[in-house]
């Protein structure tokens, strides 16, 4: 039976310099040099970006590879994404990586790769981009607004929900007035890990980050639970 995973990290791994979320992804996969394909749409496929991510993964020991879409090089995605080990969605705009991605078809090739058995991860726009809606500031730095994503995972999602100060709040409302459904937060340093669809472990890479579940109460309020949480370190 073929195993669906998803690591949804609010904030973290080589683009935050910690290796400990990037190696439980890695340790999901069994293989000696496992494949990462990288997908910077968020950043605009920013080359800093793209350097950052070729030197940490290859000296994890993995084999990485890049899809860029602005300067796309790559016919077959289907084929292509569907070869790989990981695909690891970096952060940016959630909002307009989205759109490219429809336009280029990349949506219906993740969802084939992960029917297939690749695991998917990514942080702030790469875990968003997973559920059926999410918070972003994709339209206005400095704000948390209600977007919708893939549906791959039930529910909404906050990244860098402690660490950007309207991330929480707005997450809150959102919930408690029912424009977002019940969903999951994460800090920078946290993550979570789906199997299927369904939650099957919090991790963190630094103590006091966590992880949290956010449902809505009857009363028009919500209700935010800390998720227990393995710690890396």
């Amino acid at each position: 039976m073929i195993q669906r995973h998803i690591v949804a990290m609010g904030g973290g791994g080589f683009s935050m310099d910690d290796p400990l979320l990037d190696w439980f992804v890695l340790d999901l996969v069994d293989a000696p040099k496992p494949k990462v394909c990288f997908i910077p749409t968020a950043s605009g496929d920013s080359p800093g970006y793209i350097d950052k991510f070729h030197a940490a993964f290859t000296a994890y020991g993995a084999t990485p590879s890049v899809l860029n879409l602005f300067y796309r090089d790559v016919d077959n995605l289907v084929e292509f994404l569907g070869t790989q080990d990981v695909i690891y969605v970096g952060g940016g705009n959630t909002v307009n990586m989205l759109a490219v991605w429809s336009i280029h078809g990349v949506d219906a090739a993740l969802r084939a790769a992960w029917e297939g058995g690749v695991v998917l991860a990514g942080l702030s726009a790469g875990a968003n981009c997973w559920f059926d809606a999410f918070t972003t500031d994709s339209f206005r730095i400095g704000r948390a607004d209600p977007a919708e994503g893939l549906g791959f995972l039930q529910g909404s999602f906050s990244p860098h929900h402690s660490s950007e100060p309207a991330r929480r709040p707005a997450f809150a409302h959102l919930i408690a007035d029912g424009t977002l459904p019940p969903g999951y937060a994460c800090d920078d340093f946290a993550a979570i890990h789906f199997l299927g669809t369904e939650t099957h472990q919090a991790v963190i890479s630094q103590p006091e980050a966590a992880a949290y579940r956010v449902n809505r109460g009857d009363d028009g309020t919500f209700d935010e639970v800390r998720l227990a949480a393995a710690y890396l370190g």
